[in-house]
C-alpha cells in the first residue's frame, strides 16, 4: 500500500503467532489461523512480530509467512509487517520484502541493542522512508530496546508524511505527552491487551492484540465496544477475558499462546530458541484462565 493511500485500522490488529512443526514453519497451520482471525472478526494482521517470533525467522520465512497471509488477507483486512532490525539497511531491505509481497504498513521498532542517539533515530527513518512508499509504524518501546523517543524527534518525525503511526509502550515518552499533540497527526497503537479499554476510550485507535490469537471475536469485539465507547459492554468483556489476558503475560509470550490455541486448535505449540515451551506451572495457569473463559462467554461470541 503506497504512503500516499491512508492506512486504516480496526480496534483489534492480532499480533499472530508463526506457527512451527519440526523446526520449519508449518505454513498450512498459518493459513487456517489468518483464516480464523478474518472469520473472528479482527481488523487486521501484524505479522513477523516479537509474538510472532520475527527475531528467529530467516529472510526467507519471513517472506513465506507475509506472502501466506497477504493471500489469506486479500482486501479483508491490512497485513502490517513487522520489518524493524538494529541495522538500517537490513531494515530497508525487510521492508522493500514487505512492500513487494503486498503488505499494507510496516511496523518498524527503534533500533535496538545499538542504542543510537535521537539524531541516529531520525536518519534510520527518514533513509528508511526515502527507500520505501510503504506507511511506516513507529514503535517506541524503551523496555525492548534500551533506548527512548524523545518528543522533539516525535516532533521531527512528523514532517516524514510516510510515518503515519506510533505503536506506544506503556511509560515511554510520547506515551505520556498529551494526547491531541500526537492523535492529531498519527494513528495510535499499542500492543498491551490489558490496557486496551482505557487506551482505546482516550483516543487511540488499535490494539495489537495477542489475545485475539486465541479467542478473536471476544477481544475484537472488547476493542471494538472500547473504541466504539460502549464501555458497559467493554467492562464485561475486559472482565471475562482479564484471566487469560494476564496468564498470556504482560509480554505476549509465544510460547503461552500456543500452548493455549493447542487446547483448542491442531497446532503445534512449538517455539524457537531463546523461548522454550512452557513448564508444567505455566500450562497450569493457562488451562485456568481457558476455563473461566469457556465458563463465561457468550455463545453467541465464540467461534
Amino acid at each position: 500500500m503506497p504512503a500516499d493511500r491512508p492506512l486504516r485500522l480496526g480496534a483489534t490488529t492480532t499480533a499472530l503467532i508463526t506457527p512451527f512443526r519440526d523446526g520449519a514453519l508449518d505454513l498450512p497451520a498459518l493459513e487456517r489461523l489468518a483464516e480464523r482471525q478474518i472469520r473472528g472478526g479482527v481488523d487486521g494482521l501484524a505479522v513477523c512480530t516479537l509474538t510472532g517470533e520475527g527475531p528467529t525467522l530467516t529472510r526467507s520465512e519471513r517472506a513465506a509467512v507475509i506472502r501466506t497471509c497477504v493471500r489469506v488477507a486479500g482486501d479483508l483486512v491490512p497485513v502490517i509487517a513487522a520489518t524493524g532490525t538494529n541495522a538500517t539497511a537490513t531494515t530497508i531491505a525487510f521492508t522493500l520484502d514487505a512492500e513487494e509481497l503486498g503488505a499494507s504498513a510496516a511496523l518498524v521498532t527503534l533500533p535496538y541493542y545499538s542504542k543510537p542517539g535521537q539524531k541516529g533515530i531520525v536518519g534510520h527513518f527518514a533513509q528508511l522512508a526515502t527507500a520505501t512508499s510503504l506507511p511506516l509504524i513507529v514503535e517506541n518501546n524503551p523496555m525492548r530496546t534500551a533506548i527512548d523517543m524523545t518528543l522533539p524527534t516525535l516532533a521531527t518525525l512528523a514532517d516524514i508524511p510516510s510515518i503515519v503511526g506510533l505503536a506506544l509502550a506503556e511509560g515511554n515518552a510520547v506515551a505520556r505527552c498529551p494526547v491531541p499533540f500526537w492523535r492529531q497527526r498519527f494513528l495510535l497503537l499499542s500492543d498491551r491487551d490489558a490496557t486496551a479499554l482505557s487506551f482505546l476510550g482516550s483516543g487511540g485507535n488499535s490494539i495489537i492484540s495477542a489475545g485475539a490469537n486465541v479467542y478473536p471475536r471476544l477481544y475484537a469485539s472488547l476493542q471494538q465496544a472500547a473504541r466504539g465507547g460502549n464501555l458497559p459492554a467493554a467492562r464485561l468483556l475486559d472482565d471475562r477475558l482479564a484471566p487469560l489476558t494476564g496468564a498470556l503475560g504482560t509480554e505476549a509470550d509465544p510460547a503461552a499462546i500456543k500452548h493455549a490455541l493447542r487446547t483448542l486448535l491442531p497446532i503445534d505449540p512449538e517455539v524457537r530458541l531463546p523461548l522454550l515451551a512452557l513448564d508444567a506451572d505455566g500450562e497450569q495457569l493457562i488451562s485456568q484462565a481457558l476455563s473461566r473463559v469457556s465458563e463465561i462467554q457468550d455463545a453467541a461470541l465464540s467461534i
